[in-house]
């Protein structure tokens, strides 16, 4: 009987301290906060989110719109990635001063460089206002007057709902249209560079190491907020003091073990967790395998360029790594997704689902959801598929097309807006192409355009194909393009554009490559595009519907909204896990497997010199654990784009790590989470320490920090830092 006990007791607590999901902070009492503690969380819900009392939500900002970041001093010191951060790390490099390749730190304050329109933004509260969003809308029927009306009701009660004159009212949907929450936001933006790390560090492993563990990448770089006199958001100024905080986190020097309780906080981009099976089926098996095998084939023609002549691997450096990012994450969302049986799994929950529905007896509401979606995916799968291949081939992968694209646009603009627009977008077009030729070569982009202009002949949807390319020769008219279009150099854009509009209009219908787009626009915006909205927004309506429904059948369910760049919290544990039979990934790395990866010169996986000599004579200081220096852990959170630069916070609040990916298996976490394989990678906080301290040699910073010894319940005393 004991034995029977036991065996329910634990029962009963592993099914309590689940993990996945991306909570809202404010609404974390019950079952959040006991699935939490569950896993091992010593703070309460209250300790995370509080709007009257300085809490957690108040040390993480929104930084610049795209990423996460943390503030880690009483002086506004925030912590990011060197990947969020590259493009401010980038504007401030010269050839005298190259912090790309050599790293950047401010030794003192005024060495700190400002950023023009770098933003960070705080979460003051968060309040639900769905019954005022949603008011007027019960009796319209049309679901485009219904969304018209409630984005007439956001922006109302944007503009009226009380706030600071220094604050934002931000209004965002949940649930798919069920819930709506207001977001009171104060965004400073006098926000300056502090410390990064050499690119050799902070984007060790690169393009290669990409969505991949083991990972050893020193992601991160560091910021300072700055505020007026009153602490409040100002525009950049000497006279602009150390930004002071509601609150900050201190830092673990303890570090990690595996089953260690992990939550991250942050601002995840977007993710699709409620879809039927029928619309993950076609993501399985048709618009994933096609976006991948267009993008395949112009990585292949870039890589062969880049390997044999410097200038192009520099000219196409970016635009790799661009192409491969979602190039690799489809591959190993689509792989993850069969390995889980995603779509097996989410067909059985439908019958569970079909079922609730007839015994609550709401069949009139419900009952023809999952074979309405099954009508309506079925008739968007062309749609969706044209869309995708011409999104991919004209819009984004072929660089011709691509400014062809942007000049058919200017066309459309002259015939629905007028003159004045067309002269107004053709200027910025001249000013903003100048830079895109600086890294265009029309030889490489000519091999893209002939791969993937006969991926478009014969495997996109037959009936949406202009007659320029039935049974078209790639080949030939790749060759033809390239040697009459203008567009193949700057100097030829502008001659298109030059003159009044008539003639610029009557140049550009005279160049092959703008009619070749042309033809291919038209095509598409005739015959995909208003079909696939018609359809799309049935599905919208469709699946609003099914959320209602999820959430009215199961109300005691881990239902959690999706994804859409607001304040979340996710909570799990380090763990390693097993990505194929008999491979078993551990859950740390260290910098070990750095100087097993080293090779001089490479671009991804070089080593700086100092880093080596720092290696070899174990100089860790007190970052290191039994002779080692931890460099990378991975945990079950359930996280996607915008968690880059979340904090890693341990069971007691402090800062252990920074996000910074995901593993290749479980980037099928955006459609569906599965804890045994979906893993987020973090950078451990003990490696940031040593590179500022040992590498950089930035005790100043270091000293603004609050350092401690959670698992041995004393904090660490300064002395201890030399």
């Amino acid at each position: 009987m004991k034995i029977l006990k036991l065996f329910l007791l634990l029962f009963v607590i592993q099914m309590q301290a689940q993990q996945g999901g991306m909570w809202i902070p404010s609404l974390l009492k019950g079952m959040n906060e006991t699935e939490m503690k569950n896993l091992g969380m010593k703070m309460s819900a209250k300790e995370i989110y509080d709007v009257n009392q300085s809490s957690m939500k108040d040390a993480v900002p929104h930084f610049n719109g795209g990423c996460t970041s943390e503030v880690i001093s009483p002086k506004g010191l925030i912590l990011t990635n060197h990947h969020c951060g590259f493009s401010q790390i980038q504007s401030h490099s010269t050839v005298d001063h190259d912090y790309l390749t050599d790293g950047f730190w401010a030794y003192k304050m005024e060495d700190e460089l400002p950023n023009k329109n770098l933003t960070v933004a705080f979460i003051v509260k968060i309040e639900d206002v769905t019954t005022l969003v949603l008011e007027g809308t019960a009796a319209l029927t049309s679901e485009s007057e219904k969304q018209n009306k409630i984005q007439e009701n956001i922006m109302a009660l944007t503009n009226s709902l009380p706030k600071e004159n220094w604050q934002e009212n931000k209004i965002r949907t949940f649930y798919e249209g069920n819930q709506y929450m207001l977001f009171v936001t104060e965004t400073f933006t006098d926000v300056r560079l502090v410390g990064a790390p050499p690119s050799s560090i902070g984007k060790f492993g690169s393009d290669t190491d990409n969505w991949v563990w083991p990972r050893h990448t020193g992601d991160f770089s560091l910021f300072r907020i700055y505020a007026d006199k009153n602490n409040r958001p100002a525009a950049y100024s000497k006279d602009n003091v150390p930004y002071t905080p509601k609150h900050f986190l201190p830092i673990s020097l303890d570090g990690v073990a595996e089953d260690d309780f992990t939550l991250v906080f942050g601002y995840p981009g977007k993710t699709n967790e409620y879809l039927p099976s029928v619309a993950i089926e076609q993501i399985v098996n048709e618009l994933n395998p096609a976006k991948i095998k267009i993008r395949d084939k112009a990585l292949k023609v870039a890589d062969g360029f880049m390997r044999k002549d410097n200038a192009i691997k520099i000219q196409y450096a970016s635009k790799y790594a661009r192409i491969a990012n979602y190039w690799k994450k489809w591959i190993g969302e689509t792989q993850g997704l069969k390995k889980s049986n995603a779509v097996a799994i989410k067909r059985e929950s439908e019958k569970a689902f079909q079922q609730k529905i007839t015994k609550a007896g709401k069949e009139k509401e419900y009952g023809a959801l999952l074979a309405d979606f099954e009508k309506n995916y079925a008739e968007i799968a062309p749609y969706a598929s044209a869309r995708d291949y011409f999104a991919e081939v004209v819009q984004l992968n072929t660089e011709l097309l691509s400014v062809g694209y942007k000049l058919y646009q200017l066309e459309q603009v002259y015939k629905t807006k007028g003159e004045q627009s067309f002269t107004d977008r053709k200027n910025n077009l001249l000013t903003g192409q100048e830079a895109f030729y600086k890294d265009f070569n029309a030889t490489v982009d000519e091999k893209v355009f002939e791969q993937l202009i006969e991926l478009y002949a014969t495997k996109s949807p037959k009936q949406f194909l202009p007659q320029g390319l039935v049974n078209v020769n790639a080949k030939n008219l790749a060759s033809e393009i390239y040697t009459k279009s203008k567009l193949k150099n700057y100097a030829g854009l502008k001659e298109l554009l030059t003159g009044d509009t008539q003639t610029v209009l009557t140049n550009l219908n005279n160049d092959a490559g703008f009619l070749l787009v042309k033809e291919l626009a038209h095509k598409y915006s005739k015959e995909v595009a208003p079909k696939y909205d018609e359809i799309n927004l049935k599905i919208t309506a469709l699946q609003r519907t099914y959320m209602k429904a999820q959430l009215e059948l199961n109300k005691d369910s881990r239902i959690f909204p999706d994804a859409n760049s607001t304040l979340r919290i996710t909570y799990g544990k380090v763990k390693g896990y097993e990505p194929k039979d008999a491979t078993l990934y551990t859950p740390i790395t260290y910098l070990d497997g750095v100087m097993e990866k080293y090779i001089p010169g490479d671009y991804e996986f070089d080593v700086p010199t100092k880093l080596i000599e720092l290696y070899k004579t174990k100089d860790y200081g007190p970052y290191g654990e039994n002779g080692k220096m931890p460099v990378n852990f991975i945990g079950t959170n359930h996280t996607t784009g915008g968690n880059s630069g979340s904090p890693a916070i341990d069971a007691n609040g402090n800062l252990i790590g920074l996000n910074f990916d995901r593993v290749w298996e479980g980037t099928m976490s955006d459609i569906y989470y599965d804890p045994s394989i979906c893993r987020n990678i973090m950078v451990d906080i003990r490696y940031v320490l040593f590179i500022i301290d040992k590498y950089a040699g930035a005790k100043n910073l270091i000293s603004e920090l609050k350092l401690v010894h959670p698992k041995k319940s004393k904090p660490l005393k300064k002395k201890n830092l030399k």
